[in-house]
């Protein structure tokens, strides 16, 4: 299939239509704003028990990937974003589980979204029913993914979909989880959703030395469902996150992870632990904000 190039941007006049882009290997370019740096930002919002993970690129690119279970995600918005500032130029949801799409029933409703980027995979709750209404109600361009899309995110930043390769609509909602990998100048930062060890081992299959990464964020919260040792080996992090809640009621993270992330000398931050946890890097190397 040739590759295809698609300008993503807001359609203002056309609010309540649903413009789904059905692309499977693409290019794909964000308008950059004028506000430049030259460092990139990557926060991991304390969110409770859940997902919402901010970036903002050095050309002024601002995407929010997951939204947690509840509009607490709107309080950390507010931290990182000027007042004035009520557009996001992309909106993921990795994945239809109310821990990773609740808080973005009330994104949608706050900010206009230029790009949302979703799975076929609608999940059974009634959480997942409303953030779908939310997504058509926007009426913005929606774009399914899949392998082997790349989303330029500035001059020097693109977002890399690294699954799912086929349609997930039949798939466990964890397995069907959109895995990205941002890259800027040379690190890169890989973001899992809560996908499960059969789909990690896949993409060591598929993907292997490509997964490399300076930063992972651990699969599902640091439970044992996720992490194996194939995939953690392959990734070679330098540090690693985990989004959980503070005596977390599902025992996140698990002590089969935690152990195998020491063994394996990664720098681990939890949310649970330190709150909102941001990452930097100009392009050569990552660091932690303090």
């Amino acid at each position: 299939m040739p590759m295809h190039t698609a300008l993503i941007h807001f359609r203002a006049g056309f609010l309540g239509i649903l413009s789904v882009i059905l692309v499977y290997v693409g290019v794909f370019t964000i308008p950059q704003p004028q506000d430049n740096t030259d460092v990139l930002q990557i926060h991991f919002f304390d969110v409770g028990q859940g997902d919402a993970i901010f970036i903002q690129t050095p050309d002024g690119v601002e995407v929010l990937i997951d939204g947690g279970a509840n509009n607490t995600v709107l309080r950390e918005l507010a931290q990182h974003m000027s007042f004035f500032d009520r557009n996001i130029d992309m909106v993921i949801g990795t994945h239809p589980d109310t821990d990773h799409i609740g808080g973005l029933i009330d994104v949608l409703e706050r900010y206009t979204v230029n790009t949302i980027l979703i799975t076929e995979n609608e999940g059974e709750s009634s959480t997942a029913s409303v953030y779908k209404k939310a997504v058509e109600d926007e009426g913005t361009e929606v774009i399914y993914a899949r392998r082997g899309q790349v989303f330029t995110l500035g001059a020097s930043t693109t977002l890399e979909v690294l699954f799912p390769e086929i349609n997930p609509e039949q798939m466990e909602s964890n397995a069907s989880s959109i895995v990205l990998r941002l890259v800027y100048g040379e690190t890169s930062v890989l973001l899992t959703g809560d996908s499960p060890k059969r789909i990690e081992e896949y993409l060591v299959l598929t993907e292997g030395e490509n997964l490399q990464s300076d930063v992972l964020k651990i699969g599902h919260h640091g439970s044992r469902t996720s992490t194996s040792e194939l995939f953690l080996v392959e990734v070679d992090p330098d540090y690693a996150v985990i989004s959980a809640e503070k005596d977390s009621r599902y025992g996140h993270p698990h002590l089969e992870v935690t152990d195998l992330l020491f063994n394996y000398r990664v720098e681990t931050y939890s949310t649970a632990q330190e709150g909102t946890i941001t990452f930097e890097s100009d392009g050569r190397e990552v660091w932690l904000q303090q």
